[in-house]
Parts: C-alpha cells; sequence; structure tokens
C-alpha cells in the first residue's frame, strides 16, 4: 500500500454496499465494469493540480502530473502513483483483447491501458471518470 492508501477493506464489501454508495452510474461502471459516455465526465477537462483517487476506496490512483489530453473523451495518463495500485486484467469481451485496469485496493474496474501513449511510458490509462474522484492540491 502506498502512503495516499486509506487501508481499508473495500474488497470484501457487499454489493448492497456499493449500489448504497454510488451513483447508478459509478456502479455500473466500478462494480459491472461498465463504460461511460466520452466527453461526459467533467475530470477529462480537469486542469489543476491534484490526485485522482478511486471512487470507492478513495485510493490515489493518478497525479495531474501524469495527465494528458490523448483526445479519446475519457481522462488519460501515462503511468499510476504507483504500480502497485492498479491491477490489471486480460479484457476479451467485444471481440477484442485489451487490458482492464482495476483498483488493486477494490477491484473497482477503472478503464483500460493502450499501448498508444505517450513518452516516457508509451502508455494511454484511458480511466471512466464516473471511477475518478479528484483532490484538488492545496
Amino acid at each position: 500500500m502506498t502512503p495516499d492508501t486509506p487501508g481499508i477493506s473495500a474488497r470484501h464489501e457487499s454489493d448492497s454496499h456499493w449500489r448504497e454508495t454510488l451513483t447508478p452510474e459509478a456502479y455500473h461502471v466500478t462494480r459491472e465494469a461498465g463504460t461511460e459516455r466520452p466527453f461526459t465526465s467533467a475530470l477529462n477537462a480537469e486542469k489543476r493540480e491534484g490526485g485522482y483517487h478511486c471512487i470507492c476506496c478513495d485510493t490515489k490512483l493518478f497525479s495531474s502530473n501524469e495527465k494528458f489530453d490523448s483526445g479519446t473523451g475519457w481522462p488519460s495518463f501515462f503511468a499510476p502513483v504507483d504500480a502497485s495500485v492498479i491491477r490489471e486484467k486480460e479484457d476479451r469481451k467485444l471481440f477484442m483483447s485489451r487490458t482492464e485496469t482495476l483498483c488493486a485496493a477494490c477491484d473497482a474496474h477503472l478503464g483500460h491501458v493502450f499501448p498508444d501513449g505517450p513518452p516516457p511510458t508509451g502508455l494511454r490509462y484511458c480511466i471512466n471518470g464516473v471511477a475518478l474522484q479528484f483532490h484538488p492540491k492545496t
């Protein structure tokens, strides 16, 4: 766990807990591996300094320092704050092979990672804005 990981055992929360604490869209995306419509999240255009945390467990996942405008309609990052905060899983839905990204602390579906990002990593973490909450730098 990183210093910004709350340390709660959110991975084991019940389905009813998630339904009660998340909006219907956030529940669909994070707990059912859904996808929000592109260009609908205010976080896509967010330019302030700060951190992007998991909407489910508040673990810090990404920083504004790694955010870039991919033009895809979803918040995009070239790296997480620490490799340990993201878990990857093969996704073969929709007749294609992709790499799904999940919060390592609570298994929330975040989005996907693609090998077409900018330097220095060459990766594009394409993340549903509804799966994140932004904490501005104070």
